[in-house]
């Protein structure tokens, strides 16, 4: 299980992770299996997410052309749907861990192009039975995966079974924010109202007026 760093000597370390509901068709397909309030899971280093790591949408306008992700809250995919909600919770780790983190990370950003998105995994969850197709992952099974392999083990159960639901209800996390995404303090304010606004101007013509 987590190995925590012990009392109050040396620095402490942490782990963010971020879970979302956009409210598009497709989380709310996904909520019709959950019953969960949140669908997604990103994993971030910083508390306030200027890196933010997952398995997802490629782009913001074809939900079913997934794969691994560097998330931009300012630029990508979330600022197409600001009614985003959010649950940020953080992960006290050592020093280690962190780095160990960190690397896995960069080994995803060096071969990206070889992971997909592991679409027939959710199914596996639905029916309780683990599906790991090769470089396929989906966003909680990336983060889990990640947090085991730095040697961060929270379930029992493989990767291939976790929910965002599952890091909500650990008691190992603690909750940092829960509310509307671009209400959370600790953004950029001033690049975030110029963001948003571009974005509204664009909305339209990039995502044909629909939201998915």
């Amino acid at each position: 299980m987590i190995e925590a760093p012990e009392g109050n000597e040396g620095p402490r370390y942490s782990i963010y992770v971020l879970l979302t509901d956009t409210g598009t068709m497709f989380t709310r397909l996904i909520k019709r299996f959950t019953s969960a309030p949140y669908n997604h899971a990103s994993l971030s280093l910083d508390a306030e997410l200027n890196g933010l790591y997952s398995f997802g949408r490629k782009h913001a306008a074809k939900p079913w052309s997934g794969g691994f992700v560097e998330e931009d809250i300012y630029e990508g995919t979330y600022s197409y749907f600001p009614g985003t909600r959010c649950a940020l919770l953080r992960l006290n780790v050592t020093e280690e861990q962190r780095a160990q983190t960190i690397r896995i990370i960069r080994s995803f950003q060096r071969e990206k192009q070889m992971y997909r998105y592991n679409l027939i995994g959710l199914l596996g969850v639905v029916m309780k039975r683990g599906i790991e197709p090769k470089n396929a992952y989906f966003c909680s099974q990336f983060v889990s995966e990640t947090l085991r392999s730095s040697g961060i083990s929270l379930w029992e159960q493989p990767s291939t079974l976790v929910t965002p639901d599952d890091f909500y209800c650990h008691t190992a996390f603690e909750l940092v924010y829960e509310g509307f995404l671009y209400d959370y303090p600790l953004l950029d304010g001033t690049r975030l109202v110029f963001e948003r606004s571009r974005t509204v101007t664009n909305t339209s013509f990039q995502l044909g007026g629909k939201v998915v």
